[in-house]
């Protein structure tokens, strides 16, 4: 186990350390503190110093944070910055394993999970021992990890931790999924880390967190910055950031940084382009054409948005790490399908059912674009939007419904201490401002079991009802409980008693009757 002071080689504290103290893990939850543990009091969503008596009782070895307390009963650091430090931390406390790895972040508003995923596939298919870890999990050889219950980046301990067993399990190379969160509060694998970095898009989303687009961007931008400021590497590469050239994020993102870099789009200008895109129910293909290649592309997952994610996975494998375009194109085929994306449900009904992850306007309006490919029928579509997050889309997701479904039905999607009827009503107002009618175009379900199960009673043969928002996920949170939940069991669910068939239980809510 390592000596506190070790922890913090080549960071500056604002107290001295401790000497001789062995630290035997890091928390950030006082409720996980075990004898000896280092315990961050991090100053975020709560103030964890509120909790240094829990951990001392609990067996912390010190406590380290940004206040300046005195008369504690066990050691005290003080930093500047607390996130900064923890990263540090992580890093050190398990050996610093981004050094012994290839590192390929991707970042953005949606398709985040779906490019790492291509990526993972493509280096697979060039033969390189790759882990992952993104919001659904993380994949270490053979070990499949669940990352938690809602979409956000690990813990810097939790990334690190992943890392370490990657190197140990002899991978040379990680794909990372990271969020705005996640960078804003350097979580996972710090910026400089990183080999590789990708954006796949940045919409309209987490402005009740970042505040503006503006400051939004700055926390994706810290990916892209980091790279100008690289650690050492056992197997070195090149620099490279990986920017969608079609998207409103480009102009802003260039000149934050001075790595060489890459775009990837259908603008004539981009240095990855896709070119006879042919966009059907059952495959994508398009013709991708960059420096020195022009080659077939095809996946099995449609929507036209899996364009950009597969351009930028192959832009960074092979422009990034020199993989043949071949194998680049026979990773993207591999890929069957990501969990809770697009995500068909079949048990034989007269419709098509889908479950996906869509929860911003930008992704609602792609998912339901692609549902129109689909079918010649009506698209239904089952969304809500969630409590105590950037309460401005609400009225932008029933907008785009409206537009673009038959049939819309407001729902539950963790309304967390907000009034769930609030939420809806927010939405419906949406809804009618794009004259919606309520009971005939779109109706208020709070239930989201009871939800699915109205969509379906709306459903005729070649139609298409779509449960959005959720995809993956595996809870549901009201007030401060996460319920277990997953759409596409409630999905399953609603469809066998539809059927008359057997099933799965339809997981239980506080909404329900």
């Amino acid at each position: 186990m390592p000596v506190l002071a070790d922890l913090f080689a080549g960071f500056t504290t604002l107290t001295p350390l401790p000497l001789g103290l062995v630290v035997r893990g890091i928390q950030v939850d006082s409720r996980l503190v075990q004898p000896g543990d280092l315990f961050v009091a991090v100053m975020d969503t709560v103030d964890r110093y509120k909790f240094i008596q829990q951990v001392v009782e609990r067996g912390a070895a010190a406590v380290m944070g940004e206040k300046d307390v005195a008369d504690l009963p066990i050691p005290h650091i003080r930093v500047a910055d607390d996130r900064a430090a923890l990263a540090h931390a992580a890093a050190m406390f398990y050996g610093q394993p981004a050094r012994d790895l290839t590192l390929l972040g991707v970042t953005g508003t949606d398709g985040k999970t779906t490019t790492s995923n291509f990526l993972y596939r493509i280096l697979q298919a060039a033969g390189l021992e790759t882990g992952m870890v993104t919001t659904v999990n993380a994949l270490i050889g053979d070990q499949v990890l669940d990352t938690g219950f809602h979409v956000t980046t690990p813990e810097a301990m939790d990334t690190q931790r992943y890392l370490r067993q990657m190197v140990d399990a002899g991978l040379t190379h990680a794909v990372l999924e990271m969020t705005s969160h996640g960078l804003a509060q350097q979580r996972g694998a710090r910026a400089g880390e990183f080999d590789i970095a990708v954006v796949t898009n940045i919409t309209h989303e987490h402005l009740d967190y970042h505040g503006s687009y503006d400051d939004y961007l700055a926390a994706k931008a810290r990916l892209f910055e980091g790279l100008d400021a690289p650690l050492e590497k056992s197997r070195p590469v090149e620099r490279l950031a990986i920017l969608n050239r079609d998207d409103r994020s480009y102009e802003p993102l260039r000149v934050r940084f001075k790595a060489r870099r890459v775009t990837y789009g259908l603008h004539p200008e981009a240095d990855v382009r896709a070119e006879d895109i042919e966009n059907s129910p059952e495959t994508l293909r398009f013709t991708a054409m960059g420096p020195g290649f022009h080659i077939p592309v095809e996946t099995r997952l449609f929507g036209h948005y899996n364009i950009y994610n597969a351009m930028a996975a192959l832009s960074a494998a092979v422009l990034g790490l020199g993989i043949a375009p071949e194998a680049a194109a026979e990773g993207i085929r591999a890929l069957e399908g990501v969990p809770g994306r697009m995500e068909r449900i079949d048990l034989g009904q007269p419709f098509y059912a889908i479950v996906d992850f869509a929860h911003t306007p930008f992704a609602l309006q792609a998912a339901l674009e692609a549902g129109r490919r689909i079918t010649s029928g009506r698209v239904i579509a089952v969304f809500g939007s969630a409590g105590l997050r950037d309460k401005a889309k609400r009225r932008m997701m029933a907008e785009t419904s409206l537009q673009l479904a038959d049939y819309t039905v407001l729902t539950a999607e963790d309304p967390r201490t907000e009034s769930l009827d609030g939420i809806l009503g927010e939405m419906a107002a949406g809804a009618v401002g794009k004259g919606g009618v309520e009971g005939k175009t779109f109706w208020r379900v709070p239930d989201r079991g009871e939800a699915i199960r109205f969509a379906l009673t709306l459903a005729q043969p070649g139609d298409l009802v779509m449960a959005l928002g959720k995809g993956h996920e595996q809870s549901m949170c009201f007030i401060e409980t996460e319920y277990a939940w997953d759409d596409r069991t409630a999905m399953r669910s609603a469809l066998s008693e539809y059927l008359g068939v057997e099933g799965p239980k339809m997981p239980h809510l506080p909404t329900q009757g």
